[in-house]
């Protein structure tokens, strides 16, 4: 399942740009343009995450969040915020942040800053297991079976095939996947991203008929 995010941003073009770009990763999203109703919707429905502007209508953001922390709602929290000083962003963050953001800001980077967050505080993966379709990594013993059947994989293709499963809603760019796989996007050329992939391709589809992996022309991979 996607995850549900909770977006408050006051600006309403601001808000449905949010909406669209993050809809079309594959998020579920639900955007507010003040806080009335926020309490309630976190409390009531399964949400992985909050995107929360500062300068709102009534309330400020980081007081807010302040008060969530104080009910015992633990969400996590990436602030988008105006409010740009160190000062500012040391108070976001205080009061309880996981992330923080300034605008102007990219929406690509967004987009990489909640699937790493997810990442780290998703509880929906039991014994370190994720899947995909018929794959299914084991994150404890770096084994990947498909259909039940184990498939032997490399180390390498094993980080490579767990970034694209737990990104499975983002396109993933070459020089992302050589920072996180390889450990850093400038001893390594584009090129060795695209052999790991097509030898990851025939090590997981060696008849051609699954196309777990999508190549996005220009930019990188994704799954299908």
């Amino acid at each position: 399942m996607s995850a549900k995010i909770v977006i408050v941003e006051d600006e309403e073009d601001l808000l449905e740009l949010l909406e669209y770009n993050l809809a079309k990763e594959g998020f579920d999203i639900i955007g507010f343009l003040n806080t009335k109703t926020v309490v309630q919707i976190l409390e009531e429905e399964d949400i992985d995450m909050l995107i929360m502007d500062r300068n709102l209508p009534g309330v400020e953001g980081s007081e807010f969040v302040a008060g969530l922390r104080d009910k015992g709602i633990l969400i996590p929290v990436i602030f988008l915020s105006a409010k740009n000083s160190d000062a500012e962003i040391e108070e976001g963050f205080l009061r309880g942040a996981d992330d923080y953001m300034t605008k102007p800001f990219n929406m690509k980077e967004l987009i990489l800053r909640i699937n790493a967050l997810l990442r780290r505080t998703t509880k929906k993966y039991n014994e370190g297991q994720i899947a995909y379709r018929d794959l299914l990594l084991n994150s404890n013993t770096r084994t990947l079976s498909i259909e039940g059947e184990k498939i032997e994989i490399t180390k390498l293709e094993f980080d490579l095939l767990y970034e694209l499963i737990v990104n499975k809603n983002s396109v993933l760019d070459r020089d992302y996947l050589l920072d996180t796989v390889w450990g850093d996007a400038q001893m390594y050329q584009y090129r060795t991203v695209n052999v790991a992939i097509n030898r990851l391709k025939e090590k997981i589809d060696p008849l051609k008929i699954k196309d777990y992996i999508q190549t996005v022309r220009g930019i990188g991979y994704k799954l299908c």
